[in-house]
């Protein structure tokens, strides 16, 4: 265990004997000599405690060196040499990465013009009411899309929308009654799929957009022959409303009424019989429409469930 050197000094203080009364300042200018002197104690020595608590003496406590350190590896270093860093060699498996070729630098007027390219011509700040720069000019507005309400585009997307009705409901709350506006909209592309949808609004126009997304939703596909008519009969409910489907002969055109015919021509029916049985609600009536079309096979789907061939269908 490394012992501690402990050197202490004392200060030799010489007061006046004189009556006046003895002052911190009169002390210091009264010390004459510092009394210095060194001696070894272990570091579990309670006088090291006690020397450090004791407000007129300094003490300077200091770690001694051991002998068993080793120092030859600084014998040979030079501080003024220069130590060149030498890099490991690379696996050889190792891919190099790309290097990144920043390209020629672009001038304001470039970047001006990709900025125009891409998000439009930049607000000048001149405006027809003279140096207001905080009001815009009306062409700007149109230019840069800040209308006060801009037209939504209709969705293209190959299906048709057709309104089958739209009707006024009113919803009682405590504080009166809200008018809104109810609309039935069919879409279909005439080529097997169609879907049926409905949308509340305050605003016809918004009402048709809500049902016309509605009814994407709920897309469902027709089976038909290759006559465009069904493959066999059907029949669906849907509330109060019942529809009877019937297939018919090329030539025949769709025989049907409301929103049954709607429906079949949306869907690219070309040849079909088609019955309102019981209530006349438009809504009620196109769902039960959907409902019997989702109860139709083809021929093939039943050949295959039975496991048979088609001819065998007939027999």
């Amino acid at each position: 265990m490394a012992a501690t050197t402990v050197t202490l000094s004392f200060l030799s203080l010489h007061t006046a004997t004189t009556s006046t009364p003895t002052t911190r300042l009169s002390l210091l200018k009264s010390t004459t000599k510092l009394h210095p002197f060194s001696f070894s104690l272990s570091p579990k020595s309670p006088f090291l405690s006690l020397l450090s608590s004791h407000p007129k003496i300094i003490t300077t406590i200091t770690k001694a060196n051991s002998s068993d350190i080793d120092t030859s590896f600084f014998d040979n270093v030079n501080p003024e040499e220069e130590v060149v860093f030498d890099p490991p060699t690379p696996p050889e498996d190792y891919i190099p990465p790309p290097s990144f070729d920043e390209g020629p630098l672009e001038t304001e007027e470039e970047i001006a013009a990709a900025y125009e390219e891409l998000y439009g011509p930049a607000y000048s700040g001149v405006s027809v009411l003279g140096k207001d720069i905080y009001v815009m000019d009306s062409k700007v507005k149109k230019t840069s899309g800040w209308s006060s309400r801009s037209k939504k585009e209709k969705i293209k997307d190959g299906f048709d929308e057709r309104v089958v009705q739209v009707r006024r409901v009113t919803k009682v709350v405590k504080g009166g009654k809200q008018l809104h506006f109810r609309a039935v909209v069919i879409v279909g592309d005439k080529q097997g799929q169609v879907g049926v949808g409905v949308g509340k609004a305050k605003e016809v126009i918004a009402a048709v957009q809500k049902s016309a997304i509605d009814a994407r939703r709920n897309i469902i596909t027709v089976p038909m022959t290759k006559y465009l008519t069904f493959p066999h009969r059907s029949e669906g409910d849907f509330g109060a409303a019942k529809v009877m489907l019937r297939p018919a002969s090329p030539g025949t055109g769709v025989i049907a009424g409301g929103a049954v015919r709607i429906v079949l021509e949306m869907a690219g029916v070309e040849n079909a019989l088609g019955k309102q049985l019981r209530s006349k609600n438009a809504l009620n009536n196109a769902r039960a429409t959907v409902v019997a079309v989702q109860k139709m096979r083809q021929f093939s789907d039943v050949a295959r469930d039975r496991g048979i061939p088609m001819e065998e269908l007939w027999k």
